[in-house]
């Protein structure tokens, strides 16, 4: 069995799903109906308000996809930083840190702030995780969309089915764990929202504090062996 580096395994991949299935369920529910990580929703709903609602209707979706877009360009040029720098290390534990730490802050400052500015604050945070954490043991992978995810899953399961493949069944396996985690973490938050308020997001934080732990783990052991 292959050895994957740490934040490509299934566990952390379970967890980062479930943190952006609650960041999104967090968004649509508690700030103006728009999504944080899902933007092709963003942009169907941008759609069909385009020509209903006046500039602060359209506003209301372009902030977070604008955001999204940001906290991607954001998190490319600290890639491109470590890239050229080698004594910058852990950058997995660095990226979920700006996202543990802008969670926070949309929990502290969302009862005071506008819909749209909380919202762009947890955009940011998820297009943090969507550009640094895009593989699964070695393949493609998406904690936020969950279309190709399901595409994925199909067609694991039908090479599994048709061709008795014991690799796509796996892989098909690990795709459906992505996917009931993304529908867990949106559950959660879905739940508590209403007992919570703008504090559910911290929900999503405690699931990356937990990968955190994994990876210092991880990172600890190899240490320990050299």
């Amino acid at each position: 069995m292959k050895n994957y580096p740490i934040h490509e395994r299934l566990l952390v991949g379970v967890l980062l799903a479930m943190a952006a299935g609650g960041l999104d369920a967090y968004t649509y529910l508690q700030h103006g109906e728009v999504f944080a990580g899902l933007q092709t929703g963003n942009f169907i709903l941008l759609g069909i308000h385009l020509t209903k609602d006046g500039f602060g209707g359209i506003l209301h979706y372009l902030v977070p996809i604008f955001s999204f877009a940001l906290g991607t360009i954001l998190i490319r040029i600290l890639q491109q930083r470590f890239e050229k720098n080698e004594s910058l290390k852990n950058r997995q534990l660095f990226v979920l840190g700006w996202e543990i730490l802008l969670i926070w802050l949309t929990a502290l400052v969302a009862p005071l702030v506008p819909d749209m500015l909380a919202s762009a604050m947890v955009s940011l945070a998820a297009a943090a995780q969507l550009q640094e954490f895009r593989k699964l043991k070695g393949g493609p992978f998406t904690s936020l969309m969950m279309t190709g995810n399901l595409r994925t899953l199909a067609e694991s399961y039908w090479n599994a089915l048709s061709g008795g493949d014991r690799t796509a069944l796996k892989k098909g396996n690990d795709t459906l764990a992505i996917i009931a985690a993304f529908v867990f973490g949106a559950a959660l938050t879905g739940n508590l929202v209403g007992h919570l308020g703008d504090r559910t997001v911290v929900i999503s934080s405690l699931f990356l504090l937990v990968a955190v732990g994994i990876i210092l783990l991880d990172h600890r052991k190899k240490a320990a062996v050299k």
